[in-house]
Order: structure tokens, then C-alpha cells, then sequence
């Protein structure tokens, strides 16, 4: 579809923050048939923090002035995604989507990542293949999975160490352990950093990130949505990213971030839910066994075609949504 004049492509404006997102909520709760699509999501806001982070871009879509979409743009550090990318309903296949993605590859070129990912609807051809135009392939499915922590939701074994929160430390010791966090990731893919995406987690005060300490390093951390403004709202401890370090034992490793997960969404009277890639078959089967549930199916798509860091022998949590 060619370029439509009319409509500009630019930076999100604070004060369009509130109409961007109910436009989100419309489109979504649109596209999945909801009785009230202002309904979809309840409190959970994934724009107005992300808009607020270092490590985003938000694009928006205006016509005569009007707000008629938007695109969040993540960095983390070599890889980058994008989302949620939703446009009014009224304005669906005038090829606004498509001139928010053009501008979207821009900014990734000038991040120079290394590659870039979205989620989107497994069972929508018509999803896949916008994204398909711009060189996005489709991979494994990711399962978004729920799980209400029953009390004690772990418990502590001798000679291992107790998880930490990560806003409970000194200034030094944050920055040391961030920089250990970007460690753990490097080693999964080369230039995977989610240090500014923590940063913005302690700056708004939107969540927390537990630490899972072996006895010379750090084993695993998670990043954990939670709170009102946040991307989990008041009831939903939503881990927007987590990694256990690989090799022997990797699987216990896992299984202890597990425990510190839902540790602090019990004391934070919330139910858990994190998306995990099929292709991380261990890490699915450890959830599974523990009582998460599968409510929903996407899939994650990639450029350049690949599976990146969601692959078999990983153990990493995260839905790109």
C-alpha cells in the first residue's frame, strides 16, 4: 500500500498519553470481540511507562491532528521489539499500521541491534503477514501463563542463599548487581542488556526485580511488573522478563527464580503471569508442573529469522507484548 500524505508519523506528545491509550484498549478489545473494549487489560497500562523509559520509543500516527495510533519500541541493549502497535478502529486498513512499522525499522537501524521481535496472534493471517512485509518471521509459539502463589511459596534449603530484592540494596550495590544482570543475559545473546529496563523499574517505582544468588554469582533474575500505573496494575505480578543462568544445574536455577517470583507476588496479594516460549521446552514443564495455566497463545516473530535467545537449553521468560 503506498504512503498515505495525509498521515504523519512522529514522536508521542504527553499529553496524547491518555488518548493513545484508549486507543489501545479499543483496538484490542475490539479485535477480540469484548462486550466493553475500554474493558481489555482492566489497570494495566503498557504505554505510559514504557513512554516514560530511557530504552523506548513511543511513534504515534496523526492526521489533521488527530491521534490515530501509536508503536512502542523497546531496546535491550543488542535486541530490540516493538509493541503494542494498535490503531483506532475506525481507521483499520487505511495503512496506518504500515507506516508506523517503516518508521519503527528506522529506529531499530539506528539502534543497530542485532535483531528485533514481536508478539502477535498466532491464529491471525492477516497480523502475520504485515509483519511478514517487513522481513518478521514466525517462530515458536509463546504461552502466556497464570498462576495464583498458595502460601509457603518456597521454601529455603541449607547452604543456599536467600533471593534478593534488587530496591533493597545501596546505590553501589544496585549498579553492581544490574551490571551482573547484563552478564547473565550476554551470555544467552551477545549484547542483551536489560539494564535501562531496570533502571525504569526502580525510577518509577512500578515493580521489582528479585535476585537469585549462587554462591560466587548471580544464578537468575526476574523483571516483575506490579503496582497501579504499572504494566501488571494492582493485581497482576507480571514478569516481564527472566533468565536462569545456563549450563549444570540450570533447571534448579530456574526453579529457585521460580520461588522468588512468586515469593513477592504472594506478599504483594497477586496472581502471577508470564509468557514463556514453547522452543524453552524445560522452563514450560517446570511451570506446568508447579499450577500455571495456559490462557492464551501468540507467537513470537523475528528479524532476521531465528530463534535468538527463546531456545531450547535457555531458561528465559518473557512475551514481548
Amino acid at each position: 500500500m503506498a504512503r498515505n500524505p495525509s498521515i504523519q508519523i512522529g514522536p508521542l506528545r504527553e499529553n496524547e498519553l491518555e488518548e493513545a491509550g484508549r486507543i489501545v484498549r479499543m483496538a484490542f478489545g475490539t479485535f477480540l470481540g469484548l462486550p466493553n473494549p475500554l474493558e481489555f487489560m482492566g489497570d494495566r497500562d503498557f504505554l505510559t511507562p514504557r513512554w516514560r523509559s530511557r530504552n523506548t520509543v513511543v511513534l504515534a500516527a496523526r492526521e489533521d491532528g488527530r491521534l490515530l495510533g501509536s508503536n512502542a519500541i523497546t531496546r535491550w541493549g543488542s535486541f530490540g521489539f516493538f509493541g503494542p502497535l494498535t490503531v483506532s478502529p475506525d481507521c483499520w486498513s487505511r495503512g496506518v499500521a504500515q507506516q508506523l512499522l517503516s518508521a519503527t525499522m528506522k529506529v531499530f537501524s539506528r539502534w543497530r541491534v542485532r535483531h528485533s521481535g514481536l508478539f502477535t496472534f498466532a491464529s491471525s493471517p492477516k497480523h502475520v503477514g504485515l509483519y511478514q512485509k517487513f522481513g518478521y518471521w514466525p517462530g515458536s509459539l509463546t504461552a502466556l501463563m497464570k498462576r495464583t502463589p498458595q502460601p509457603p511459596a518456597w521454601t529455603l534449603k541449607s547452604g543456599v542463599k536467600v533471593p534478593v530484592l534488587l530496591s533493597a540494596l545501596s546505590d553501589r550495590e544496585k549498579s553492581q548487581a544490574i551490571g551482573a544482570c547484563a552478564k547473565l543475559t550476554s551470555s544467552m545473546e551477545k549484547g542483551l542488556d536489560l539494564g535501562e529496563e531496570i533502571r525504569a523499574v526502580l525510577k518509577q517505582r512500578i515493580g521489582e526485580v528479585p535476585l537469585v544468588y549462587g554462591q560466587r554469582s548471580l544464578d537468575a533474575f526476574a523483571v516483575c511488573m506490579n503496582g497501579p500505573g504499572s504494566e501488571g496494575g494492582a493485581n497482576t505480578c507480571y514478569v516481564k522478563f527472566a533468565a536462569a543462568r545456563g549450563g549444570p544445574g540450570s533447571g534448579e536455577r530456574f526453579d529457585r527464580l521460580l520461588d522468588a517470583i512468586e515469593a513477592l507476588a504472594l506478599a504483594r496479594g497477586a496472581e502471577l503471569e508470564a509468557g514463556v516460549s514453547l522452543a524453552c521446552d524445560d522452563p514450560f514443564h517446570r511451570m506446568r508442573s508447579r499450577g500455571y495455566r495456559m490462557t492464551a497463545l501468540g507467537i513470537a516473530m523475528q528479524r532476521p529469522r531465528g530463534e535468538g535467545f527463546n531456545r531450547p537449553g535457555n531458561y528465559v521468560l518473557g512475551d514481548w507484548r
